[in-house]
């Protein structure tokens, strides 16, 4: 079996690692889009480097645009098979996929004047959405006479798994997980991740190998602090990017957990600015079956964890436009999260010279992003083809972080017998992380832990 990295491979984003089989399958585990600046990003979005016609199965880890961006190209381009997934993700990828056309269609580049066209369709969207096939946790599927499926669930966002392959050919089978993105075992809302069947290869994000995060006990005090700060000391607006799946709720439920204790400042409003962020909030109220344990005694005295007095939910572009002209100080949550795209880029262009203003990173930020650029000090930067100063202040809490830590992911593997183990591939990650998790796993006794290379491909030996 060949095992090829098509994308976060050194980096993190767009992640596609391709499997082929000794008897000619081929299974793609993910199909995410690059995510960041740059007409290499742009190029590495069109060809996907190898023929989609000759897939024949896609699996799933989760709903993130960097995961699954890229499937409705896909389709376009010839691939005719299932697309496997947990529910709570196929009803995601409803929301992201379509939206993700309607982002298409309006950021199209121009070129020498003339416009260039989209990476897909509304219509190629549509047709991708109906190869899906929803798989529940931990209930083995068999896709075909030679491979098993099992999601097992990784904690990172709703309907995130890892992907746990058993493949039979003749006499051999090999066992591989591809472990998806791995969430905190400290979590405000899901579960903490699953132990996963025992694998001979294990596909490992690296996001945070070499880091922890902050505890989450003092958040909301420190969010409050931010607020205060911002919105009562300076009477400046608070500008949070935050992915529309996942972080907004996260947030949304740390500032009803303010409102509800007479915490969050007085006077000061929320908004929610983003119409993905509000159809992704009600899908995950109707998932509270995936719920950890504290959040199910929460909700036992407050229904709605999701909705409190001075929060508004905004899904129209003239109500936007309304909120981007108030001077008054507020708290504004709007999509995406790496400011790449999204209302939030006119926000930012709106009130990033304004040193009153606060803009506070809850994750993650590809380095050559806006948000990368913003985390990295930078003076100036371009919204909209206009340079703007920065003058804001930028804050990074990384509590709210969904990855995996170094100790989380240590955590994850141990579950594992190291002696079973023929190789441990680090993707997702930077190349410095990649390196220290690489050494410390190896001091830990993990043996063939590997670091591909973009469009590298790797044979694994099957075990008789």
């Amino acid at each position: 079996m060949e095992i090829s990295f098509y994308g976060a491979a050194k980096s993190v984003t767009g992640s596609k690692h391709l499997l082929t089989l000794e008897n000619g399958k081929r299974i793609l585990l993910d199909c995410g889009m690059f995510q960041g600046g740059g007409d290499h990003v742009h190029d590495l979005n069109r060809d996907f480097g190898f023929d989609p016609e000759s897939l024949d199965y896609l699996v799933l880890s989760h709903a993130h645009t960097d995961h699954t961006g890229l499937i409705p190209r896909l389709v376009s381009m010839g691939y005719r098979g299932k697309i496997y997934c947990t529910p709570p993700t196929q009803e995601l990828c409803q929301l992201l996929l379509i939206d993700g056309a309607n982002i298409q269609q309006s950021n199209a580049r121009k070129s020498n004047g003339s416009q260039e066209e989209p990476l897909y369709s509304q219509k190629d969207a549509e047709e991708s959405l109906e190869r899906f096939v929803s798989v529940p946790y931990n209930k083995p599927y068999t896709i075909d006479d030679s491979i098993e499926l099992l999601f097992t669930d990784a904690g990172h966002m709703l309907g995130s798994a890892a992907v746990n392959l058993t493949i039979r050919e003749e006499n051999e089978t090999i066992r591989l997980c591809f472990t998806g993105d791995v969430g905190r075992y400290e979590n405000r809302i899901l579960r903490a991740p699953q132990e996963f069947p025992q694998a001979d290869v294990i596909i490992c994000e690296s996001t945070y190998g070499s880091k922890f995060h902050a505890p989450l006990e003092k958040t909301e005090e420190r969010l409050r602090d931010i607020v205060q700060e911002t919105c009562i000391e300076k009477g400046g607006k608070l500008l949070i990017p935050a992915f529309s799946i996942g972080r907004t709720q996260e947030l949304v439920y740390s500032l009803n957990i303010l409102a509800e204790d007479g915490r969050l400042p007085e006077g000061v409003n929320v908004f929610v600015d983003s119409p993905l962020s509000v159809y992704a909030t009600d899908i995950t109220r109707s998932y509270s079956e995936y719920f950890n344990k504290e959040m199910l005694e929460f909700i036992k005295t407050d229904p709605d964890p999701f909705g409190f007095e001075r929060l508004h939910f905004i899904t129209e572009q003239e109500d936007s436009k309304i909120l981007n002209a108030l001077d008054a100080p507020c708290v504004i949550i709007s999509s995406s999260g790496m400011m790449e795209a999204g209302r939030i880029r006119h926000h930012l262009k709106k009130n990033i010279s304004d040193p009153r203003n606060t803009i506070l990173v809850t994750g993650y930020c590809e380095p050559s992003t806006l948000g990368g650029r913003l985390l990295n000090g930078a003076k100036k930067v371009n919204i909209f083809d206009e340079e703007m100063e920065v003058k804001a202040d930028v804050i990074l809490m990384n509590e709210y972080s969904a990855h995996a830590d170094f100790s989380d992911l240590v955590k994850f593997l141990h579950c594992q017998d190291k002696e079973q183990l023929q190789k441990i591939f680090l993707v997702h990650g930077e190349e410095s992380v990649m390196k220290k998790f690489k050494a410390d796993l190896e001091d830990m006794g993990y043996q063939g832990v590997e670091i591909p290379d973009f469009r590298m491909s790797y044979k694994i030996q099957l075990h008789k």
